[in-house]
């Protein structure tokens, strides 16, 4: 049985786990604000919040696509649709400012838009601006130009200025932001059968993949929850990172430890995905979908990482990301396994990590070439490389002969000239629809140049690239 609270409504059903939380929201339960579009998680018109209570009482929650959400990943949640969001007699702060700034035309994607802003409410963190257009990252409408959502944002941020930190639910209700029955769900989910359950069928992390392909089919199916197996924390040990197979990318972006070793990781995380699928994508998912530009593998294996793999009877063994990935598709994963966590020696003062990506749309879109570099330089010596690539091989690529030769050696325009030569010989990029072999080769080559540029900018500037 899953058991979670819609709305205001506690739902305890046994529809096949597999089915996906958009068609019950539509079909099952007839709430029809909640949007069929896309059907991919791009155009975010299926917008929903799931909620998950914390050891505090508190609920956390994210917007999320419905249309790639399987009904196992809802169990024990408060989902909310913009029904949920509803005053009795008047508009929510979201609603009231999309009005007042005529930021809805046809209205298809409305719903979406406003889950999306009530959800950056109910965050547990101040709110800037920025964070009022990036929460918005996943929603796309095709009529307004979006200027009067922009407008329609910057008005709720501005008032969520404002918000009292110590009373947070308190005040969003006072002040309109969402309805009074948000007070009692804590209640009513510690108050739920939550034990695991779906203990038969396929095992499903986030979904944002597998359920762009296979939605239709997995739908009468019974599905395993991976979450049911595999943690979502972060531990910071022994110079060591382990990061568990459930972690999301938004995980990693809200982590204060892992940022204050990654500067730039907001940054290069912004580049993946929409808020939504950032909410939901895992690591471990990540991974095992073995695509050739899939940008958390870029980025963990430039760090050489290693997984550590978990069989049925719970025994384990450990395989570096590196060797992970055989051929298209192919990785080392038996059936009956599944990946446990990954983990990674922290960067030093002397390490420096960056990370490129080019697609057609700087935002929203697959790579069309990716790549990610950690190099450790003292008293301008390279003392240890790692240097990654995407979209040039049938796997996501490290440049193993690339790495070795950038070692023990001083470092300079030549050195980078001639490892870049390497690079060249080590992938093999073929045309597809992302861009000719020979486009790829040249991001490969100017991306390469990129990282020493951004990392180094005392010694390489972007002149001495100039061909």
């Amino acid at each position: 049985m899953i058991a979670f609270i819609l709305n205001n409504k506690v739902i305890k059903t046994q529809v096949k786990s597999g089915m996906t939380l958009l068609h019950f929201i539509r079909e099952n339960q007839g709430l029809k604000g909640t949007k069929s579009g896309c059907k991919e998680g791009d155009c975010g018109a299926c917008t929903v919040l799931s909620g998950t209570l914390e050891k505090d009482n508190s609920i956390a929650y994210k917007s999320i696509t419905s249309c790639l959400t399987p009904m196992a990943n809802v169990h024990g949640k408060h989902i909310v649709t913009v029904e949920g969001l509803n005053l009795k007699n008047e508009l929510n702060v979201a609603q009231q400012a999309i009005k007042d700034n005529f930021a809805t035309q046809c209205g298809f994607c409305t719903p979406g838009f406003v889950n999306s802003l009530s959800g950056l409410a109910l965050k547990h963190t101040s709110i800037t601006e920025i964070d009022g257009i990036d929460a918005l990252s996943g929603n796309i409408c095709r009529c307004t130009g979006y200027k009067s959502i922009e407008k329609a944002a910057h008005e709720v941020t501005h008032k969520l200025q404002e918000k009292d930190h110590k009373n947070e639910l308190e005040w969003l209700v006072e002040n309109k932001f969402v309805p009074t029955y948000f007070k009692n769900i804590p209640t009513k989910l510690k108050n739920l059968n939550t034990e695991k359950n779906n203990t038969n069928g396929i095992l499903v992390s986030g979904g944002t993949d597998l359920y762009v392909r296979h939605a239709d089919t997995l739908l009468g199916q019974d599905i395993q929850n991976a979450t049911n197996f595999v943690s979502d924390k972060m531990l910071f040990a022994d110079s060591k990172c382990t990061i568990g197979a459930g972690a999301s990318v938004t995980d990693l972006m809200e982590n204060k430890q892992l940022n204050s070793y990654f500067p730039n990781l907001k940054q290069h995380l912004r580049l993946l995905s929409s808020e939504q699928i950032r909410n939901m994508a895992s690591l471990g998912g990540n991974f095992v979908n073995a695509s050739p530009i899939g940008d958390m593998a870029i980025f963990f294996l430039a760090l050489n990482s290693s997984l550590l793999i978990q069989n049925s009877i719970a025994e384990t063994r450990e395989v570096s990301l590196k060797n992970f990935f055989l051929d298209y598709k192919k990785i080392d994963l038996k059936d009956n396994e599944f990946i446990q966590s990954l983990s990674f020696k922290l960067p030093d003062k002397n390490t420096h990590f960056n990370f490129e990506k080019v697609s057609k749309r700087t935002y929203l879109d697959i790579a069309t070439v990716n790549t990610a570099i950690a190099i450790s330089v003292l008293d301008n010596v390279v003392k240890d490389a790692h240097v990654s690539l995407g979209g040039v091989a049938a796997i996501p690529k490290y440049l193993h002969k690339t790495s070795t030769y950038l070692n023990a050696k001083e470092l300079s325009i030549q050195l980078i000239l001639e490892a870049q030569a390497i690079l060249q010989k080590e992938i093999s990029p073929i045309s597809d629809i992302r861009g000719t072999a020979e486009y790829k080769r040249l991001l490969a080559r100017q991306l390469f140049y990129a990282h020493f540029i951004a990392l180094f900018p005392h010694i390489f500037q972007p002149n001495d690239f100039v061909v």
